[in-house]
């Protein structure tokens, strides 16, 4: 078990203020002697009346130096391994305290001060700041905090999650809020920057490189492992956790970046600018705003750009949401542009759609439009459906249906109680009747139903039945009429004589 940074302390200051040995450190601290050894030993001090005795493990003190020199972070399990190969016959227990003595400790590295010119050079980063439920979904608070190293002017923008065209975003709202662009920008290893690196070979992010083009500035990647190199954002983000996002309540992340605005426009330039404490930040920014480089005529275009098919429903799917489009423009690709507040849907060049953007998820965001424009296709579709069967086996109902809808008559009604009388009285009498009908310049549906009926009656048959019958049951069908009743009243006569 690692020993604490009091106890190692504790060693130190009894062994050098009241110079115990390490077997009196050891038996007072409760700990083994080895133990506090080791410490004295990493602390490049030498023990005091300590007995230097032949040890097992001295003949192979140059390899374990040697290889522990190549290696410095080698484990103790594998150096042991590779000893005991070579004939070593202690412990692994008692090796791994022994190699505590010989391991090189670190050297320190000294970095010297990084300065800049006005204007030469920002550094830019994410933080981390938890994360907001919107909903149904849970979506990473980020902040995109860009410096300015001369002056330290920082800006600060809070995005709800890290991707690339969040990362563009920022860009376009620091340079644009600045007025204008360094000529340097560093970058750790973030993966909207740097895609791959091997050595001094680096493949920056291709759209990184179009947007540095487009406002005239060198992305750099600082070196792995140099926090150093970029300690000015850094330092930026500690600063804004603590005095600006400790405690502090918000609505949304509208309200959360209205007050980072104010924040970093009043309480962060008040404080004292590090390369000249005589002036503030905000009195050094307005230095170095006259030595950034002048923006482009055009910002540079920062929307998510996303392929999506529409299958059978007449939806699309972007980011974990459903949003309508129009009912002739379903099982086909097409393409969605969204920015923080509106979500474009394009067949090609053309906007067939536009929606208010949604971070919940499983939301379904509809236009009232695309949903009526349906429902009514569906109703026309379903009528045409109806009048084309009705005209394929009768070609005279083509004239009735045309006079009936020039008349006002609605075609999916008039379809429909026509295809009714046909299921009821078969080709042949609707036929007759639409002929009937036309001959008397009546082309309604009405019209044709009393045209059947004069005809059934004239037949003498009885009222159709919708559905088929079968024959058995049509044979019982049978009609009755009606009898007289003056038999009943001939039997009552009869029975009144008798009584």
């Amino acid at each position: 078990m690692p020993l604490t940074p009091e106890t190692e302390a504790e060693i130190l200051r009894r062994h050098h203020a009241d110079h115990w040995p390490a077997g009196t450190i050891a038996t007072q601290l409760n700990l083994h002697r080895d133990s506090v050894v080791r410490i004295l030993v990493q602390a490049g001090l030498p023990t005091l009346n300590r007995i230097e005795r032949p040890s097992a493990i001295d003949p192979y003190l140059p390899f374990i130096r040697e290889t522990l020199a190549q290696f410095p972070r080698l484990r103790a399990s594998r150096l042991y391994r590779m000893v005991k190969d070579r004939g070593y016959p202690g412990k692994a227990d008692h090796f791994r305290h022994l190699i505590a003595r010989h391991r090189p400790r670190p050297k320190s590295e000294a970095y010297l001060r990084l300065r800049t010119l006005p204007g030469e050079q920002c550094q830019i980063d994410w933080g981390h700041f938890g994360h907001l439920e919107i909903g149904q979904a849970k979506r990473p608070l980020m902040a995109f905090v860009a410096v300015l190293s001369w002056s330290r002017e920082i800006f600060l923008r809070f995005y709800l999650g890290a991707h690339m065209e969040n990362f563009l975003r920022g860009h376009v709202d620091a340079f644009t809020i600045w007025g204008g662009v360094p000529r340097v920008a560093l970058y750790d290893n973030l993966k909207s920057a740097v895609l791959e690196r091997q050595g001094p070979v680096i493949r920056l992010n291709p759209t990184l490189l179009v947007m540095a083009g487009h406002y005239r500035f060198e992305p750099r990647p600082v070196a792995v492992a140099r926090g150093n190199q970029k300690g000015r954002v850094e330092r930026a983000i500690r600063y804004i956790r603590d005095a600006f996002f400790a405690g502090r309540t918000f609505k949304n992340i509208d309200d959360l970046n209205a007050q980072a605005t104010e924040w970093t426009s009043a309480s962060a330039r008040e404080r004292r600018c590090p390369e000249d404490e005589s002036f503030s930040v905000g009195e050094a920014f307005a230095q170095e705003q006259a030595r950034l480089l002048a923006l482009p005529e055009n910002a540079f275009p920062s929307d998510e750009v996303k392929a999506v098919s529409a299958g059978k429903t007449p939806y699309v799917r972007f980011d974990l949401n459903d949003y309508s489009i129009p009912h002739d423009c379903v099982s086909r690709t097409l393409t969605v542009a969204a920015d923080l507040d509106a979500v474009r849907i394009l067949d090609g060049q053309a906007v067939i759609a536009t929606h208010p953007r949604s971070f919940d998820r499983g939301q379904q965001i509809e236009c009232p439009e695309h949903v009526e424009t349906l429902v009514a296709h569906k109703r026309a579709a379903h009528a045409h459906r109806g009048a084309d069967q009705l005209i394929n086996l009768i070609p005279a109902s083509r004239e009735l249906l045309t006079q009936a809808t020039e008349r006002g008559e609605p075609l999916a009604r008039t379809a429909r109680v026509l295809n009714e009388l046909l299921d009821a009285y078969g080709v042949a009498e609707l036929a007759a009747a639409i002929a009937e009908a036309m001959a008397r310049s009546v082309p309604h549906p009405n019209a044709v139903r009393l045209a059947l009926e004069r005809r059934r009656q004239t037949r003498d048959e009885p009222p159709p039945v919708a559905v088929p019958l079968p024959d058995h049951v049509k044979r019982r069908d049978v009609p009755v009429r009606s009898h007289a009743l003056d038999g009943y009243d001939r039997l009552m006569e009869s029975d009144d004589g008798q009584d």
